[in-house]
């Protein structure tokens, strides 16, 4: 049995974040991002584009590939969702994307950014802004890490430069220039 669905706030916005699923205590807590991957986003958000975690939560709509938390693997750590799931949540995603048809799409690690591109390997993608077509409205996308505390890929290079470029893009775009003013 899985524990309940974690969904952000109904916020109508021009850009839309898409993690991956949520962890084992954003069910318990009641909203994305709400542990150790949570404040590291949000650390990046505030440093590049001077949003504290309560003006991302109320401008930017969040959503995720699979809305339940997958559960753990045998070995530790979170179990990767398997292709049915992803496929039982494919239409709640697709459905907020047609309903909002945001300008930007923020994919956050290689999960989310595979829904929109087909490549997800992390220096192809990060540090870079694509226009993509996604249920049916043209947007951009500027994917981002997985902001993992187990990930060291942005603590590193390429990846620390790759996701200053990656943040410095979202800070530029018109969008993100109007959220918390």
């Amino acid at each position: 049995m899985y524990p309940p669905v974690v969904c952000g706030a109904a916020v109508a916005s021009q850009v839309m974040l898409v993690g991956q699923a949520p962890g084992n205590r954003e069910p318990i807590l009641g909203r994305p991002f709400a542990w150790t991957a949570g404040r590291r986003l949000f650390q990046w958000f505030e440093k590049y584009c001077g949003l504290d975690e309560r003006e991302f939560r109320a401008g930017i709509y969040m959503s995720a590939v699979c809305r339940c938390f997958p559960g753990k693997k045998s070995t530790g750590g979170d179990r990767v969702p398997t292709r049915q799931e992803i496929a039982n949540c494919a239409g709640w995603l697709e459905a907020e994307a047609g309903i909002l048809k945001p300008a930007l799409v923020i994919p956050v690690g290689k999960l989310a950014i595979a829904k929109f591109l087909s490549s997800s390997v992390l220096v192809e993608v990060v540090g870079r802004r694509f226009r993509v077509t996604y249920a049916g409205h043209d947007m951009d996308l500027i994917p981002l890490p997985h902001p993992s505390g187990a990930s060291p890929w942005p603590k590193t290079e390429p990846g620390k430069t790759l996701l200053g470029k990656a943040m410095t893009l979202i800070a530029g775009h018109p969008t993100i220039r109007v959220i918390g003013s």
